[in-house]
């Protein structure tokens, strides 16, 4: 980042807007195929999907400039490690600089804005997120994961976030190799209402266990892809987290159905909340447990995301910037206006 770094700014501001959902959002349009590999990774290769990817964050850009938040958004590298870009057919491109070139190209448009964007270089687990049983082993995540983390760490990201952990094995992997790019990090869990993760590892142990293990450790934790209310109640378990791990827990991108991981997968249709609904119970835990960084995940589209940003603005008006549902920036999706 040179211009404000991303720590200065979790410090100095108040609150912090996440995007909403993107790849969900890609799947729901018919005319976009997703990779079977790489999912959106490589869409800014094709001249139709990039401009898909561009009007998704574009609404979520316009909207923070529009609140004048300063908005955390992230590559599409969720799927970009090297054994993924291999089998999709992309060896020997960069998939993961294009794809933080093309981020920075977006944010050099928001004139002086752009010191409030922040983009964050965004890896995953190997496997299926919601299956804590394809986890990897420490060493093998951490070895598994290195070769992606020095290439987002050679770009201009602010800093890197692996997310949508679900096992602790696999998390304290991928911090050994995100610490050893010296970049600033942070990790975000998939949570269980129990306040464990998904395979069962309470949160007060996985945030010690990884704090103690790792150095340096990763700058806080986040949670994702957890409705609002699993959140809370995992957050405030009496058993299963503790002081330390609201103090660590800095964020949520949230679901809008209070499904767990599983009932998601079997779901046939999407579960969308009322965005006004969805945007109170997120807020509320701005105030309530003090979490800073605040956005959406599945099911979540513009709406839900400047129905939150009224709300974390507190009472500043949305008309700083041009409006996202102007005729030039239609969302490409049916479900978003």
């Amino acid at each position: 980042m040179n211009h404000t770094s991303f720590t200065e700014l979790l410090q100095s501001s108040r609150c912090i807007l996440g995007e909403g959902a993107v790849i969900e959002r890609l799947r729901r349009n018919i005319d976009l195929e997703l990779d079977p590999a790489l999912v959106n990774s490589a869409f800014i290769y094709e001249d139709a999907k990039r401009a898909a990817l561009e009007i998704i964050y574009r609404q979520y850009l316009d909207i923070g400039c529009s609140f004048d938040l300063p908005i955390l958004i992230s590559t599409p590298t969720w799927r970009a490690n090297r054994e993924r870009i291999e089998a999709a057919g992309y060896a020997g491109i960069d998939v993961n600089g294009d794809n933080a070139r093309f981020f920075a190209g977006l944010r050099s448009s928001y004139g002086d804005y752009a010191e409030k964007i922040i983009i964050c270089g965004l890896m995953s687990c190997r496997g299926d997120a919601y299956d804590p049983a394809a986890a990897l082993a420490v060493g093998e995540a951490r070895e598994f994961h290195a070769w992606q983390a020095e290439r987002l760490a050679g770009t201009d990201v602010d800093f890197l976030l692996a997310a949508t952990l679900p096992a602790l094995s696999e998390a304290t992997g991928l911090a050994y190799a995100l610490a050893a790019t010296g970049r600033p990090y942070l990790l975000s869990f998939v949570v269980r209402p129990e306040g464990t993760l998904l395979d069962g590892t309470p949160l007060k142990d996985a945030i010690a266990a990884i704090d103690a293990a790792v150095t340096p450790g990763p700058l806080a934790y986040m949670i994702n892809c957890t409705h609002a209310s699993f959140t809370r109640a995992a957050l405030m378990h009496e058993v299963n987290s503790s002081p330390l791990v609201r103090q660590r827990m800095i964020g949520l991108l949230a679901n809008t159905a209070a499904l767990s991981p599983e009932e998601l997968n079997e779901s046939a249709c999407l579960v969308e909340e009322d965005p006004a609904v969805f945007a109170k119970s997120v807020a509320e835990l701005h105030s309530e447990l003090a979490l800073k960084i605040l956005g959406g995940c599945c099911g979540t589209d513009n709406r839900h995301i400047r129905s939150l940003a009224a709300l974390l603005a507190g009472g500043r008006s949305g008309d700083n910037c041009w409006d996202e549902q102007s005729e030039e920036k239609k969302t490409i999706d049916h479900a978003s206006e």
